[in-house]
């Protein structure tokens, strides 16, 4: 009796089943599985199982050429459908099935073309309904991101002025000042995304901005490299804006620094752009650093004139010179002996600041030949050796051929004499030639301040704030 009621439960759900299926249809269709098991009749034949599914497949009108085979309770399923979820709504339907021992599903999904604009105005009318809901929060963040902003700059600005003035670098006092600043607006931020409910999101995204930023460090470790190099530099300022200074196998005039590299002017007028990073790790010589400048130079002395007397007057004339200093005092010593002459190297100190050391060596050069040729010391050239392998054939002359050989040998030299009695060098501390005596790095800095880099950022060894 329990049976047969069942089965007559089944039949009035499978004849409402249709109707059922078409409001849904007609609305939204709910893809669910069968709420309860399907009976049939006790130890159902694989005809009637068959027969059963098919019809209720058929009867939903999501399938076409729908059909169902069973095989000792295994259930075969062919057809088209839409979607995936009526493929596996149809397996369900069939596992479902009094007496089903396994279901082979071959329904095939194939996808129609939809030309409805449903979907994409449904989706709009989402976005639109989700942004109304949201307008307080959006209201809110326009509200409290920029007054934290401006109240970080403001915190930033107060930083440098009162607190961090001590700080020599402008740039490392701007970045302490924003980093002192920085928890303010983050503040802010957090403030916002906690009342919108996003705070594990933002957890989220920082864990994966952190490993964003090391991958970006990686790609980016030069920039990185000679934005620190640069920070560094603008602290320990081992040299300033006007300086001359040589590094890398490079010198020149610094002009600017910026967080990427050091630009200089070389003698020449040309720009030179070094990375912070090879300055910060090479060697820096800084002609201008110190005033006072040792310079040095060689003469050579004939091997026939006494070397002290030679001392003496080299002595004398660095000495007497306007530009050298008399502390510390020059110093005459003998440096080597060459094959035909005794060189002397002279070392002397100037004010390099006031003084080009290139002008005062040639005038000091000028003035020593001078007074060593007045003083009759000779400064002979390199004593060559010239070998004949074949020896020198020696021709004798005699009577009037040797008088007049002779007579042309001493005719000429009198008229070297005569050449050197005419040559007057100039007693003054600097010729003509030489100009003034003065640093031209002067005129290297009035040209430096001409000259134009574009860089688009602002000189880290400006003293402005």
């Amino acid at each position: 009796m329990m049976t047969r009621i069942l089965f007559a439960l089944c039949a009035v759900i499978a004849l409402s089943f249709p109707a059922l299926a078409q409001e849904a249809t007609t609305a939204e269709e709910e893809v669910t599985a069968p709420a309860q098991a399907v009976s049939v009749e006790p130890v159902a034949r694989d005809d009637e199982i068959a027969k059963r599914v098919v019809e209720i497949m058929r009867s939903t009108g999501w399938y076409t050429s729908a059909r169902v085979e069973v095989k000792d309770g295994i259930v075969f399923l062919d057809g088209r459908t839409n979607t995936v979820d009526h493929k596996t709504w149809a397996r369900e339907l069939a596992s479902k099935t009094q007496d089903v021992v396994a279901v082979v599903n071959r329904i095939q999904v194939t996808q129609e073309a939809n030309w409805s604009f449903a979907p994409a105005l449904s989706e709009i009318k989402d976005l639109g309904n989700r942004i109304i809901t949201s307008l307080p929060l959006i209201l809110l963040a326009i509200v409290i991101l920029p007054f934290t902003w401006w109240l970080s700059s403001l915190a930033a600005r107060g930083l440098r002025r009162w607190f961090l003035s001590g700080v020599g670098s402008p740039f490392l006092r701007d970045i302490l000042a924003r980093t002192i600043a920085l928890p303010i607006f983050l503040l802010g931020l957090f403030i916002v995304l906690q009342v919108a409910g996003l705070t594990q999101i933002a957890v989220s995204v920082v864990g994966g901005a952190g490993v964003l930023g090391i991958v970006v460090g990686f790609a980016f470790r030069d920039i990185a490299e000679n934005f620190l190099a640069s920070l560094l530099l603008s602290i320990r300022r081992p040299f300033r804006a006007g300086e001359y200074i040589e590094v890398t196998g490079m010198g020149g005039t610094v002009l600017s620094m910026n967080t990427r590299s050091t630009v200089l002017l070389s003698p020449e007028g040309n720009h030179i752009q070094i990375p912070n990073a090879a300055i910060f790790k090479n060697t820096i010589v800084n002609y201008s650093a110190s005033a006072n400048r040792r310079d040095t130079l060689e003469v050579g002395v004939g091997y026939d004139v006494s070397v002290a007397h030679a001392q003496e007057i080299i002595l004398q004339v660095i000495a007497s010179h306007q530009a050298t200093l008399a502390e510390p005092a020059p110093m005459i010593l003998v440096d080597s002996l060459g094959s035909s002459t005794v060189n002397i190297k002279a070392y002397f100190w100037i004010d390099a600041h006031a003084y080009s050391v290139l002008k005062v060596k040639s005038a000091l050069l000028r003035l020593i030949k001078k007074a060593l040729t007045e003083e009759g010391i000779s400064m002979p050239d390199d004593a060559r050796e010239v070998i004949f392998p074949q020896g020198v054939p020696v021709l004798q002359l005699g009577g009037k051929a040797e008088a007049r050989a002779q007579q042309i040998a001493n005719q000429e030299i009198s008229e070297s004499v005569h050449e050197l009695g005419t040559v007057v060098e100039s007693a003054s501390a600097s010729s003509e030639a030489e100009g003034n005596l003065g640093n031209e790095q002067e005129q290297i800095t009035e040209i430096a301040a001409d000259a134009t880099v574009e860089e688009g950022e602002t000189d880290l060894l400006s003293d402005k704030a």
